[in-house]
């Protein structure tokens, strides 16, 4: 398997590490060999179905188990990043979606879960360009496909996106007031993408990390809302609810997989499955349904005072327009400027733009974007000579964003840059909202998590990050 083969982001394929290795060779993960003591060395034969055998020197035979690694394995591996993940995406797929569904509908003495379904409007668009439909035409046939599934809720994480722009906001604040005190409060990297946090953990560690926003992604910020306060509505245990997300990125599915988000508990994940726009596409295929010809469906609110019948979005870009809201959120708070609107400036190419607050010559605030690899690897060189000059960093592993993420559908009979300006546009055709002067949202906050100084808000919105110690092992030489 080439890296450009591979479904997961660019700069999970193109870090500095040399043992990319392709599924049909060895992984690299250390494995515990058990010797029985009083045994005679045995030999190993392979049948031609790929089946291993022990046969002792009596001739006797014996199968042996495949070695299994997990996702958090891979997380946890300083070594290949990309092909072990490939092989086991079967973990997170919506094969295991089918199995839950199916179990649901065998009368056993197993407890039926609940399945919820959180779908990300990234996804959504994408998927009205293939179909040709509208955002809200394509929110109300995708509830409606999933309810046939089995599936009992089905939610927009626009909605949790809300609770992370907020508290990305005030956690950039906090941090800039500080600064004097802590020189590595800034710059504040963005945290949302999986695919850079998992390069800056392998290959960086703690010189990056100590930049990286605490603040959740949308996704998991969803997993703590539909595993806590959800799941209390419903009078269930979290581990009753099975949460899945539709997601336009791979990279999504290790994010879920990090042993952060592991309620102990009860045992069970914030998000138990992600699947990509394109396993949706799959699911669509399997059960020989055209979503366009699907009759649509009121749609599920996790709360009551918001309209069902309108979607809503964020300004800023298909990436969730971090940037745009912590910006204009900081120069009201921090200098009690009002922005209306941000103008970005192109640097060397479209995925590098920056932004910046002056006042009499002087400069507040200085932004920037950047996304693909080569925009990281030059952002994170500056930053190690100490010579970059902005206080927040908006990054994403994708080329021109999540709207361009590898689980998004792909391009038939189009070129790709056709159907992503496309699906640019159906993406920014709905109306924005400001989650920071959105009384409801502000409600739901208070009510929900207690505010913003709330430990029950902490632990729902806040996490960490772990720098992965390099092994030495073969393939990680350098030959």
């Amino acid at each position: 398997m080439s890296a450009a083969a591979s479904p997961f982001s660019g700069v999970l394929q193109l870090t500095d590490l040399d043992d990319f290795i392709g599924p049909s060779q060895e992984c690299i993960k250390p494995l515990k060999v058990e010797k029985k003591p009083g045994k005679a060395a045995a030999k190993i034969c392979i049948e031609d179905d790929g089946t291993y055998f022990q046969v002792d020197q009596d001739g006797g035979k014996q199968k042996l188990e495949k070695a299994k690694i997990t996702l958090n394995d891979c997380l946890a591996c300083s070594g290949c990043i990309t092909s072990a993940e490939s092989v086991l995406i079967m973990q997170q797929s919506h094969e295991e979606l089918y199995k839950v569904l199916n179990a649901n509908k065998v009368s056993s003495s197993t407890p039926h879960k609940m399945v919820v379904m959180s779908v990300s409007p990234q996804s959504r668009a994408s998927l009205a360009a293939r179909f040709k439909l509208t955002l809200l035409d394509t929110a109300k046939r995708l509830t409606a496909f999933f309810k046939k599934l089995g599936v009992h809720f089905v939610f927009d994480t626009t909605f949790s996106r809300n609770f992370c722009l907020l508290e990305s906001q005030r956690e950039f604040v906090r941090r800039f007031q500080r600064q004097s005190e802590d020189r590595k409060a800034l710059p504040m990297l963005a945290a949302a993408c999986p695919g850079w946090i998992c390069y800056a953990e392998k290959t960086h560690g703690n010189f990056l990390i100590n930049h990286i926003s605490t603040t959740k992604s949308p996704q998991q910020i969803m997993g703590s809302l539909v595993k806590g306060h959800f799941a209390k509505q419903q009078c269930l245990t979290p581990d009753l609810i099975y949460h899945v997300t539709v997601m336009p990125c791979y990279d999504k599915k290790l994010e879920a997989s990090r042993p952060d988000f592991f309620n102990q508990n009860h045992q069970t994940r914030e998000v138990d499955c992600v699947i990509t726009t394109g396993e949706v596409l799959k699911l669509l295929e399997h059960e020989g349904v055209v979503l366009s010809e699907v009759d649509p469906a009121p749609l599920d609110s996790m709360f009551s005072i918001l309209s069902e019948e309108h979607l809503l979005g964020h300004s800023g870009g298909g990436s969730g327009g971090y940037l745009e809201h912590i910006y204009k959120y900081a120069a009201k708070e921090l200098f009690g400027i009002r922005v209306e609107d941000v103008q970005y400036k192109p640097l060397k190419n479209k995925d590098f733009q920056e932004v910046t607050l002056e006042k009499d010559g002087e400069i507040l605030l200085h932004f920037a974007l950047a996304y693909g690899f080569r925009n990281i690897q030059n952002l994170v060189q500056k930053l190690k000579r100490g010579k970059l000059p902005y206080h927040y960093v908006e990054v994403m592993a994708c080329p021109s964003g999540c709207l361009n993420g590898g689980g998004q559908v792909k391009a038939e009979g189009e070129s790709s840059k056709d159907l992503l300006q496309q699906v640019e546009r159906l993406y920014e055709s709905v109306q924005t909202q400001d989650p920071a002067t959105n009384q409801e949202v502000q409600e739901l906050y208070d009510q929900w998590l207690g505010g913003p100084d709330a430990e029950e808000a902490r632990k729902a919105l806040h996490t960490q990050y772990h720098a992965v110690e390099k092994t030495s092992v073969g393939f990680n030489i350098k030959w």
